[in-house]
């Protein structure tokens, strides 16, 4: 498993965090994710093998925020 640490932009919320965590959830091989709207970030557990980083990407911006480069 590879750990990760996006930075997004846009999260506020309580609500934004689920919505992120929700659509990375969706991905096959994501095992755990968890947004931090304070902090603007989310640190997603995952298998490289099943998920890339642009289906991460994908996954952020389906919830409605982007990844800050």
């Amino acid at each position: 498993m590879t750990e990760k640490t996006l930075n997004l932009e846009g999260m506020s919320c309580a609500h934004c965090k689920a919505a992120v965590e929700e659509e990375l959830g969706k991905l096959p091989g994501v095992e755990y994710s968890n947004a931090d709207p304070g902090a603007g970030t989310v640190e997603v557990r995952f298998d490289e093998g099943k998920v890339t980083d642009d289906d991460l990407k994908g996954a952020v911006e389906e919830a409605g925020y982007a990844v800050a480069a």
